[in-house]
């Protein structure tokens, strides 16, 4: 299942985001993306904020593995966790085997 993750600062204090603290959570998610869980990743354009696409079984093992990334664990970050399912518009607009 595709999930899309939105990161969400829970600590405004840029102060806390420390060097070593964000080089662990490169590590971390870098691991994610070589496990084949995070398939994308991206900073919001409007705010230094990631959006991240994973590929996992399901919302749980998304939380599960977003919950490994050190910014986590720390409580500086969450993540709003959108479950995807393909797109099925042109089916019911165009029907089944419709020219």
């Amino acid at each position: 299942m595709k999930i899309l993750a939105l990161e969400m600062e829970l600590v405004p204090d840029p102060a806390a985001f420390t060097a070593d603290l964000l080089r662990a959570e490169a590590r971390a998610l870098w691991e994610l993306q070589v496990a084949g869980l995070v398939r994308e990743c991206h900073f919001r354009a409007d705010r230094h904020e990631a959006v991240l696409a994973l590929e996992c079984a399901g919302v749980e093992e998304a939380r599960e593995a977003l919950g490994r990334l050190p910014l986590v664990r720390e409580g500086l970050i969450a993540f709003e966790l959108v479950p995807l399912a393909p797109y099925d518009g042109f089916a019911r607009l165009f029907g089944q085997g419709e020219a």
